[in-house]
């Protein structure tokens, strides 16, 4: 990954926590809506903190591993609403670059647990 798609992505990412972050309080703490989005906001902080260079090997392999699937609803549920868009819109774009910083952060995710493994 070059460096401008690592700062790109990471924008996009930061960009998804803040509003992850002023949303969640809109939902009483134990619904399944705020547990959603706390895993989220997990996930996400994982993700941004790899792709910013700065992570710190404080979470458990659990923890990496249980970051993968709140990425992995992400791309879902972008690309299911980006093929309601006409490639070339606003709308595809934009959701292609959620995409593609969701796939980052999960590449960067799974390249720390493999070198955890080595």
């Amino acid at each position: 990954m070059t460096e401008q798609e690592r700062a790109d992505a990471l924008k996009v990412v930061t960009s998804i926590i803040a509003r992850c972050e002023q949303t969640q309080p809109k939902f009483a703490p134990g619904t399944s809506q705020h547990t959603l989005l706390k895993n989220r906001i997990q996930a996400l902080k994982i993700g941004s903190a790899l792709l910013g260079g700065g992570y710190v090997e404080k979470d458990s392999d659990e923890t990496l591993t249980a970051a993968l699937e709140p990425l992995a609803s992400i791309i879902r549920k972008c690309e299911k609403a980006r093929s309601k868009y006409e490639p070339g819109s606003g709308q595809y774009n934009r959701y292609g670059s959620t995409i593609q910083a969701m796939e980052l952060s999960r590449i960067q995710i799974e390249n720390e647990l493999h070198r955890r493994t080595l």
